[in-house]
């Protein structure tokens, strides 16, 4: 059985940046929160818990809690969330990935110069919430080209395109092309992380020269998903958390298997299914 791992496979800078940051401050300090889940790897979140780390979902969950320093997880979050921080004398450690924190700001300084926000993701990922946070919560967010279509771009106004750091290349693009049209008064950003599009493309690529692909990583981690996704228009493609979701029963000594992974997926998850499936 020949075994392939994609490349750019797995953690990418801004989860290990946040990673990395919550460790120090988790190791030198109690009283640590975070503001939802660093990451969506529940076995690393996990981790967390077992050293201590709380997590709350809202800020005003703080308001009984004896709290150091609440964690800004990779993802980032609304402004309205670090004026209460701010307010309240509350130390931030704030780990949003760096491409997310770009966004964020774009957003931000073109909704003050009036300009209507569109953004490209799904409404309910903790990355849109935390975006659109930024404008007030009046960005006009769309999930697929159909959605998008349904817009009505009024010609005395001005717009301001941004996407979620790991949407579908493809879609992006599309949507890309139909706003050409807008040209004079649409301002587009490509906001796509370089990382999301390498791991799809990657990933796209070993589908397509093997027998069926394992995509590891967390179900709810937007990323992972669309990993998945791209990967199943090739093969035959399984969605696991851990080697513990996967049936050994299906390969045989014939097969050649394709293994990518999520951006917040740890080495030693990855390692478990590759040394899994070499022991077979």
């Amino acid at each position: 059985m020949k075994i392939e791992l994609a490349h750019n496979a797995g953690f990418c800078f801004g989860v290990k940046r946040a990673i990395d940051m919550s460790f120090e401050v988790v190791k030198e300090q109690s009283n640590i929160c975070s503001l939802g889940p660093l990451i969506h790897n529940k076995q690393v979140v996990d981790e967390f818990k077992s050293q201590g780390l709380t997590v709350v979902d809202e800020v005003e969950d703080l308001k009984n809690l004896d709290v150091n320093k609440v964690i800004i997880r990779s993802h980032g979050s609304k402004k309205s969330d670090y004026d209460y921080l701010d307010f309240n004398d509350i130390g931030i450690v704030d780990t949003t990935c760096p491409y997310v924190k770009k966004i964020q700001n774009i957003v931000y300084n073109h909704y003050k110069n009036g300009y209507k926000i569109i953004i490209l993701g799904n409404k309910n990922h903790p990355e849109i919430i935390g975006i659109n946070g930024w404008c007030e919560n009046k960005g006009i967010v769309v999930n697929s080209e159909e959605e998008f279509k349904n817009i009505e771009i009024l010609e005395n106004e001005n717009y301001c395109f941004v996407s979620q750091t790991t949407m579908k290349l493809s879609i992006y693009n599309n949507i890309v092309n139909y706003l050409s049209e807008f040209a004079n008064h649409v301002i587009i950003f490509n906001t796509i992380c370089k990382a999301t599009k390498n791991r799809q493309e990657s990933a796209s690529l070993l589908s397509k020269k093997v027998d069926l692909m394992i995509v590891i990583g967390g179900y709810h981690s937007s990323n992972t998903q669309k990993l998945a996704k791209v990967c199943s228009e090739n093969v035959k493609t399984y969605h696991i958390e851990t080697i513990n979701d996967l049936d050994l029963s299906i390969f045989n000594k014939d097969m050649q298997i394709g293994i990518t992974a999520g951006a917040s997926t740890p080495d030693w998850i990855i390692n478990e299914v590759l040394d899994t499936l070499k022991n077979l």
